[in-house]
């Protein structure tokens, strides 16, 4: 029988939100780190769970399948089958013609790989490059990159926090913010240390962290004090379960699986550039004009050859 205190979910909406709020601390409920991170597998491969069987998910993410069935209950719901329907009915509503595209893909798919080992290798980090930016806009809300984007237009100050791999990607957002709007760094690019840079910040700035699994420890505890200071956060991560999504108010998802030795960053550079389109969109004729007093800089230092 179903426990009046738990919550229903109606939607995968109402399920990611969930996994945020119990992240936080803030729902009803709580679930181990684990169940956590099942359930937010979960709710990144929809269609999966929409379409197999409770014993082919539960093989797909580890687990077993009375796990996913105790997750069910917990959630609320009287049993696997009404929570995979939250999954079908998205599956339903869903103005992507699934079977179709999956052909589409399946098609387009050569049927031999190139005779070179050094071209297989580049043939196979493309593609999976090319997978992982499909799955990152197909994931990401239009309406909340918008909001973000806005946001970081009007921010007084904006800084951006990434460490080990991940501190390339802050540096080339760095650059591309910094040609169309003043007032973009590094956090800590002095070395003066994070707790003096979150320090300058307050609620009229941002701060934009990025990070997966592993997650780097100190990005995630700068995410948090950040969002428990009153500053805005804008995580860039790779799972609803990820410390970062849970204290930003602006979380985007993007792939990095593939062949590559570490992360493949290959989403997050197209994410960026996209991020800094809208950002650039949304100041104007604002933002051309930081861009021309550029050009005259570089023109006058004599920066360019040619």
């Amino acid at each position: 029988m179903r426990s009046a205190s738990q919550p229903v979910i109606h939607s995968l909406d109402e399920l990611k939100q969930l996994i945020i709020d119990i992240g936080r601390g803030q729902a009803s409920i709580s679930l181990g780190s684990k169940t956590l991170q099942v359930l937010a597998v979960l709710v990144e491969n929809p269609n999966q769970v929409a379409l197999h069987s409770i014993s082919e998910v539960a093989k797909a993410v580890g687990v077993n399948a009375s796990t996913l069935t105790r997750l069910a209950s917990r959630l609320g719901f009287g049993g696997y089958g009404e929570f995979q329907a939250v999954f079908k009915r998205n599956l339903t509503n869903s103005s992507a013609p699934f079977y179709s595209e999956q052909g589409k893909r399946l098609l387009q798919t050569p049927r031999t790989v190139s005779a070179g080992a050094n071209r297989h290798v580049l043939d196979s980090i493309a593609a999976d490059s090319i997978r992982n930016i499909e799955a990152a806009i197909a994931a990401t809300d239009p309406k909340t990159m918008l909001q973000a984007a806005a946001r970081i237009a009007r921010a007084r100050r904006v800084v951006i926090y990434g460490l080990r791999q991940f501190h390339a990607i802050a540096s080339y957002l760095v650059y591309g913010l910094n040609l169309i709007r003043p007032d973009v760094s590094l956090l800590d690019a002095n070395a003066m240390g994070v707790a003096e840079g979150l320090s300058q910040l307050g609620s009229q700035d941002i701060l934009i962290v990025a990070s997966v699994a592993p997650y780097t420890r100190l990005v995630a505890e700068v995410a948090k004090t950040a969002h428990d200071n009153g500053i805005q956060v804008v995580a860039l991560s790779d799972s609803l379960a990820s410390p970062l999504v849970t204290h930003a108010q602006y979380p985007f998802l993007i792939p990095h699986t593939g062949s590559y030795i570490s992360n493949s960053l290959g989403a997050y550079l197209v994410f960026c550039e996209g991020l800094v389109n809208l950002v650039a969109k949304e100041l104007g004729a604002a933002g051309l004009k930081t861009i021309k007093q550029r050009e005259r800089l570089i023109e006058q230092l004599k920066i360019e050859m040619g």
